[in-house]
């Protein structure tokens, strides 16, 4: 290997690659030899006999993860989609020409991705109730909490995917005689949408697996779900089993979700490109009997 062929880090030398090669072997024994312990534990203590597994026969334990499933996938779907909507906006704003509604955008955007995600659904499940205002579904705070916190860091996603678009989009838009409402709405944000896709398709899957907090305020989601059937003394409190089911669950769910994101940045591209235009070749030009062309 050419020692110039690397800009970023100096190649490393035969004993730097025999040392590399030895903490990777090292690491990997002691990986696995954590992983043997682990799995001996769970034995001696009982976690793999049959009798914790016979629960996921029965047709009411079955259901009651389709019920949590089922309000993970609610919570989720309604916090994805409010949470691009109010990305979109929160990026319009930061780059309005407007001073205020730029401000404001601003403080919205620092204070809420500052602020932890649990301490706000927290504070959205409980103050309401408190003060006497109102009393709401634990799906709301969870969808809330989790709408303003990624709609937060949805919206510096796509502000930079907005300012990634060609100037010369928003100054041929202006020379049409575009306002900025139109020329934002119309040309950048969608743009900036397709650009950034995938750094947005990421954090729906975090999105995803954030829903897993409602079970703290006694949404019945998925892992509250597990949880209560993990504690059952009937079911010999199969901790284990649960863990590894639901686990599944999510693994597969969020790749469903990637495989989608791939495909559809993949016909967003295929899109953009187009069908190329037939073009009729020139015909070529007769003569006339005095020499002419015609």
């Amino acid at each position: 290997m050419n020692r110039e062929a690397s800009v970023l880090f100096d190649v490393p030398g035969p004993r730097a690659r025999r040392r590399n090669v030895i903490i990777g072997v090292v690491g990997s024994l002691a990986l696995a030899a954590f992983l043997v312990f682990v799995i001996m534990r769970f034995e001696d203590t009982g976690q793999f006999e049959s009798a914790k597994w016979d629960p996921f026969q029965y047709t009411g334990v079955q259901q009651f993860i389709f019920d949590g499933l089922k309000a993970t996938l609610k919570a989720f779907a309604l916090a994805a989609v409010f949470s691009i909507v109010l990305g979109a906006f929160l990026a319009a704003g930061r780059l309005s020409d407007h001073k205020i509604v730029r401000w404001a955008s601003t403080t919205f955007v620092t204070f809420f991705r500052a602020m932890p995600l649990l301490v706000l659904i927290f504070m959205l499940y409980l103050v309401p109730g408190s003060q006497g205002w109102w009393k709401w579904d634990p799906m709301w705070p969870l969808v809330v909490g989790l709408t303003i916190y990624n709609g937060t860091v949805q919206a510096e996603n796509i502000r930079a995917g907005i300012l990634a678009v060609p100037k010369g989009q928003s100054e041929a838009a202006y020379a049409l005689g575009m306002r900025k409402t139109q020329v934002m709405t119309m040309i950048l944000v969608p743009q900036g949408i397709r650009t950034m896709l995938p750094t947005i398709i990421s954090q729906v899957v975090v999105t995803l697996k954030d829903t897993s907090l409602g079970f703290l305020i006694t949404y019945p989601e998925l892992l509250a779900a597990a949880k209560l059937i993990g504690g059952y003394q009937d079911y010999h409190m199969p901790f284990i089993p649960v863990t590894i089911i639901v686990g599944t669950i999510y693994v597969a769910m969020c790749m469903i979700l990637s495989a989608f994101a791939t495909w559809l940045e993949r016909r967003l591209r295929t899109s953009r490109k187009g069908k190329p235009i037939a073009v009729e070749p020139p015909r070529p030009a007769a003569l006339s009997l005095d020499g002419a062309r015609v």
